[in-house]
């Protein structure tokens, strides 16, 4: 375990020097599947980064990336890497955005990594062995009501066409709690409710490499995780919640009220 940490830890930070010196210079920035939907050089050149660690260090795994999908043999062992968490806000100098690399075996996370390179802070988790911000503890919020909660979501690359319908969701915690954050970036959002400084996220349909190293931090900080109707948290699945525990059940309460004003919208 402490192997795959420590190359994943490396891979990220050699990938977060890359952001780190290219964020401010002009870029080539392409539209992929809808306007909102980005890449950069950037993104491409720090996955071809970390995937060539990974490749080097661990020939027998198979890798999941978002620029450059899937390589690698038939293997139990995964890495999810996001080189890029945040495109939107990167392409846009806004600073707030990560590196993510995760490790799955079968259907268990085992290592999570997330690093801001602007902030030069990393998250970091193993199975078993909590979860760490540069090195050092962290732990969820005490938070016991959703009205003393900050709360964190984001918005899906659909949400032009279906606008209407995540609003809903908006709404019902912007009376609920005391605020709610997007920051355009899941990764670090989950990790954020992983050291206390938001409560709870939620989100429709982000993909396997957005939150296999994030919701692995939520749970060795004493979080939890799971889908919008109390079920198994699932990588693949269209749903994420997030949050410090205690306010697991209000959160599905709330995203069940929604859910059922228009059972036929998924």
């Amino acid at each position: 375990m402490d192997q795959f940490l420590t190359v994943a830890q490396d891979a990220a930070y050699q990938a977060g020097a890359l952001l780190r010196d290219n964020w401010l210079k002009p870029k080539t920035i392409e539209v992929k599947t809808d306007i909102v939907d980005l890449v950069t050089n950037v993104d491409k050149a720090a996955d071809a980064l970390i995937t060539g660690i990974l490749h080097t260090q661990f020939p027998t795994h198979r890798i999941i990336a978002e620029e450059s999908a899937v390589s690698g043999p038939e293997s139990p062992y995964r890495w999810y890497i996001d080189p890029l968490d945040g495109t939107t806000n990167f392409a846009h100098g806004f600073p707030h955005f990560a590196v993510s690399i995760a490790l799955v075996h079968e259907s268990q996370r085992l290592v999570g990594v997330v690093y801001d390179p602007l902030r030069e802070e990393i998250f970091c988790a193993s199975r078993g062995h909590g979860a760490t911000l540069n090195g050092s503890p962290v732990h969820v919020s005490p938070a016991a009501t959703l009205e003393q909660g900050l709360v964190l979501t984001g918005f899906p690359y659909d949400r032009r066409k279906r606008s209407e319908f995540y609003l809903r969701f908006y709404q019902a915690f912007m009376v609920r709690t005391q605020g709610i954050r997007r920051s355009g970036s899941a990764a670090l959002d989950l990790c954020y409710v992983a050291c206390g400084r938001a409560d709870a996220f939620w989100e429709w349909r982000l993909h396997p490499w957005d939150t296999a190293a994030g919701a692995l931090i939520v749970e060795e900080a004493g979080g939890e995780m799971s889908n919008f109707s109390a079920g198994l948290f699932d990588i693949s699945g269209d749903q994420t919640l997030a949050s410090n525990g205690v306010l697991h059940g209000q959160m599905l309460k709330v995203l069940q009220e929604v859910m059922t004003t228009d059972p036929d919208e998924k």
